[in-house]
């Protein structure tokens, strides 16, 4: 007797009382593969914010060392002006012109200023509510509530024909209020058969059809939407 099992690969292992087949370890592979690349993309994203923030700190020192330079400058020509009541224009110019260096590295400095709290606080922002998160140790992953109750219509072989059997991986878009927002094969079976092809286009529909609790922060306070893998095993 043919039955169709649906299972969540992020929240639970395929449970079955056989060994694994390799279509099953080649899921498992291909998942921590993509948690690999995840966490290789969330690592230089956080690279690129800190040297940002290295460089605007550079940045920043150097205005208020040259702000402070030009302060000097003008205190110097400021004693000069006592000392030479009587002093030209070229001396007044050059005053004019050291103030407003002094302006200008001032407005530099506030500038670079405002972008190193922008991307401080870029660095340290929490997720929002309904915002697209990765799957990781700060967030629990949505859990289906009608796992049990959604499975793939086969369409009808010939008679004597074999149903195709395996593992199959659907990605799943999942919205904060646990809807699914869109879906796609990430693993089918092999071959290219028609029966393989409808296989797989019967599993991404199937998942259209799941309803989630959506994914939350650690404490249940704020609902995210992420992308998150769904089983079907075709026995």
């Amino acid at each position: 007797m043919r039955r169709i099992l649906a299972l969540l690969l992020i929240a639970l292992p395929l449970a079955a009382a056989k060994k694994p087949t390799v279509a099953q370890l080649e899921v498992q592979v291909k998942r921590l593969t993509e948690e690999r690349d995840d966490l290789k993309l969330r690592l230089t994203a956080t690279e690129d914010i800190q040297q940002e923030l290295v460089a605007a700190r550079k940045a920043r020192d150097l205005a208020r060392a040259e702000g402070e330079a030009a302060r000097k400058e003008a205190d110097q020509v400021r004693a000069s002006l006592k000392e030479n009541q009587g002093g030209g224009d070229a001396i007044l110019n050059e005053l004019q012109e050291a103030r407003k260096d002094a302006t200008e590295a001032k407005a530099e400095s506030t500038r670079l200023k405002t972008e190193n709290e922008e991307l401080q606080r870029k660095t340290s922002a929490t997720p929002g509510e309904g915002a697209l998160v990765m799957l990781g140790e700060e967030i629990q992953p949505a859990r289906p509530i009608n796992l049990n109750r959604v499975t793939p219509h086969l369409k009808s072989s010939g008679l004597f024909a074999v149903r195709p059997k395996g593992v199959l991986v659907v990605n799943v878009l999942i919205s904060e209020k646990g809807d699914v927002l869109a879906a796609r094969l990430i693993q089918g079976l092999s071959g290219d058969s028609p029966d393989v092809r409808d296989a797989g286009e019967a599993c991404v529909e199937a998942a259209k059809h799941l309803v989630f609790d959506p994914a939350t922060s650690k404490d249940g306070k704020t609902h995210f939407k992420v992308w998150q893998g769904v089983g079907f095993y075709l026995d």
